[in-house]
C-alpha cells in the first residue's frame, strides 16, 4: 500500500498529502495539448518573441508528470524539488512573452506616444523584472527542502512571488493608461490607419485577462506561504489545482486561442519610414485578423 514516507534517515516529511494520481494525470494531459498547440502557432506564425510561454507550457507537463512518479516516491526530495520548482516558475515563463506582446500591439498601431513607458524601454523593463522575480524564486526553492531552511526559502519564494504580483499591477496600469489615451485619442480626432485593422482592443483584454489569472494565482501563493507549511493551503492539495493548475491552463488556453500573431516585427537594414529605436519595421501579419477571430 502507498503511503507517506519521511526522507531517507529523517522524520522529516516533504508531502502532507498523497499526491492525486488523476488530477496530475489530466492536467499533464491538458497542459500538453494546449503547449502542443501553442508551439504549432509559433511555428506557423514564426512568433518567436512567445517562445518562453511555451516553455513555461513544457514546464507545467514535466512538474505535473514528475508529480505522478512522487505518488510513490514522497520520500525523495529530487522528485519533489523538481515538480515544486517547475509549476512554480512556470508562469514567470508566461509573463516574459506577455510582456513582449504589449510592446508589439503598440508598435503595430503607432501608438508609441500614448505609453506611459518610453517603447524602447517597455520590454526590457518589465522582462529585466521578471527575471528577478525568477532568480528570487529558483534561488530559494532548494532551501525549502531542508528542515534549518525550510522557512528562510519560504519567506524568500514570498519575497518572489510579491515581486511578481508588484510587476503585473504595473503591467496592467500601463496597458490601461495606453487603452484610455488610444481611445480618447481616436473618439476626438477620427482617421484611419493600421488601428482600423488590427484588433488591438481584443489584444488589449487578451493581456488584462492573462495578467489577472497570473496575478490571483499570484496572490494565493503568497497567501499559501505566508500561512506556513502546516497550515491548511499547503496541507491540502485541491488549492493547488484550483488555485494554481486550473488558472494557468485558462492563461494558456486564451493566449493560445487570441494569438497575438498580428503584431509581427520585420529586421530591415536600412533606416526607413516606420522603423522603430531598436531597428525594427512592424508589420501586419498574415491572417492577423483570423487570429482574433470576430473580437
Amino acid at each position: 500500500m502507498v503511503e507517506l514516507r519521511p526522507v531517507d534517515g529523517s522524520d522529516v516529511f516533504l508531502w502532507k498529502y498523497l499526491p492525486s494520481i488523476p488530477a496530475a494525470a489530466l492536467f499533464l494531459v491538458l497542459f500538453a495539448i494546449v503547449t502542443a498547440f501553442h508551439c504549432y502557432r509559433i511555428i506557423k506564425a514564426r512568433t518567436w518573441f512567445c517562445t518562453a510561454f511555451a516553455i513555461g507550457g513544457i514546464f507545467q507537463v514535466v512538474g505535473y508528470g514528475v508529480r505522478i512518479y512522487c505518488h510513490y516516491h514522497t520520500e525523495q526530495i529530487a522528485s519533489y524539488a523538481v515538480q515544486s520548482s517547475f509549476i512554480i516558475l512556470a508562469p514567470v515563463f508566461y509573463a516574459a512573452s506577455i510582456y513582449m506582446v504589449l510592446r508589439r500591439l503598440i508598435r503595430s498601431i503607432n501608438g508609441d506616444r500614448f505609453s506611459v513607458v518610453p517603447i524602447r524601454w517597455l520590454t526590457w523593463i518589465f522582462v529585466a523584472g521578471d527575471v528577478i522575480a525568477l532568480s528570487i524564486q529558483g534561488n530559494a526553492v532548494g532551501l525549502t527542502f531542508k528542515a534549518s531552511t525550510q522557512k528562510i526559502g519560504e519567506w524568500i519564494i514570498t519575497a518572489g512571488l510579491i515581486v511578481q504580483v508588484l510587476i503585473f499591477g504595473f503591467f496592467i496600469y500601463v496597458c490601461s493608461i495606453f487603452h484610455v489615451r488610444m481611445n480618447r485619442d481616436l473618439n476626438e480626432n477620427p482617421r484611419s490607419g493600421p488601428h482600423l485593422t488590427i484588433p488591438w482592443r481584443a489584444g488589449l483584454k487578451m493581456l488584462y485577462a492573462c495578467s489577472a489569472l497570473i496575478m490571483v494565482r499570484s496572490v494565493f501563493r503568497v497567501i499559501e506561504y505566508v500561512m506556513g507549511v502546516d497550515a491548511y493551503l499547503l496541507a491540502n492539495e485541491w488549492p493547488w489545482y484550483v488555485f494554481d493548475a486550473v488558472l494557468m491552463f485558462a492563461t494558456q488556453v486564451i493566449f493560445v486561442v487570441w494569438f497575438p500573431d498580428q503584431f509581427k516585427v520585420q529586421e530591415v537594414g536600412l533606416k526607413s519610414e516606420g522603423e522603430s529605436e531598436d531597428g525594427h519595421m512592424l508589420v501586419e501579419g498574415a491572417g492577423s485578423n483570423r487570429a482574433f477571430g470576430n473580437c
